[in-house]
């Protein structure tokens, strides 16, 4: 029987940290420490769930999820993240899809992926080792079909029945994205912190499923069209609901238009 043995979820935007040294400062040191908690949690396998930034899935090619079933993945390479291979895990990310059309869901099974630095990002804060079993789960955020949050939590929880039927012994999913930020609208740079403060509240005291229940144009009148990616974070929680956790950072920085946050649940 397989188990998820701690979920994990970060903001995936990096800029040069002039004339905002302290603050980066304090976000690098968070994921640092978010690495190192995954690290002592010793998975055999890593789920990695993000958006694509119109790379592998566009307006010809579009998706609402879609999971990796590749041995090994190459990065895409953008924003100069090294092009180093790593591996997959063909058998976990095709039993998920699998398993999810049997609970309602249409999960695309792709083999042929390049992960840009959305999925990379996050990755690499969780966990460098290129030996690591990673699968990538994708979640649209960008294109018009955005699943509803509900949605995105209640996919977290087939992916934990996929992974409790299956011999995968210590899981751990990491979510990638937001928290506000408002995207090549008039509105960029703003950053929401009293939301985002609220949500890494709600989401530490196992009470996702509350910040589940907002609607699509809910969620983007607060936290902007790039706050649509906390669909990944309900995503990894919907992977173990009710549990509790601790934020490991927060910082509102309009100069990176983005509030800059992370966390960790445990079951």
């Amino acid at each position: 029987m397989g188990s998820i043995v701690g979920g994990f979820a970060t903001s995936h935007t990096l800029f040069p940290s002039r004339n905002v040294e302290a603050a980066a400062a304090r976000v690098l040191d968070g994921m640092m420490r978010l690495r190192s908690a995954v690290a002592r949690l010793a998975p055999d396998v890593l789920v990695v769930a993000n958006s694509d930034h119109m790379n592998n899935f566009t307006l010809a090619r579009q998706i609402t999820f879609a999971v990796g079933v590749a041995d090994e993945y190459l990065p895409l390479g953008d924003m100069g993240i090294p092009q180093q291979r790593f591996r997959g895990s063909r058998e976990l990310g095709t039993a998920f899809a699998r398993h999810a059309a049997t609970r309602g869901f249409d999960v695309v099974a792709a083999e042929e992926v390049r992960p840009d630095h959305g999925m990379m990002i996050t990755k690499l804060i969780a966990a460098p080792d290129p030996r690591l079993a990673v699968v990538p789960v994708y979640i649209n955020t960008n294109m018009p079909v955005v699943p509803a949050p509900q949605r995105a939590f209640e996919l977290g929880q087939v992916l934990a029945e996929a992974i409790g039927a299956g011999p995968w012994e210590r899981a751990v999913v990491v979510a990638g994205g937001g928290l506000s930020h408002w995207l090549c609208t008039p509105e960029e740079g703003r950053v929401n912190e009293a939301f985002d403060r609220h949500f890494l509240e709600l989401m530490s005291a196992g009470r996702a499923a509350e910040l589940a229940r907002l609607s699509v144009t809910e969620l983007e009148a607060a936290a902007g069209n790039g706050g649509l990616e906390l669909a990944n974070w309900l995503f990894m929680a919907g992977t173990l609901p009710r549990a509790r956790g601790e934020t490991f950072y927060y910082e509102p920085i309009p100069a990176w238009i983005t509030g800059m946050g992370g966390l960790a649940l445990y079951p």
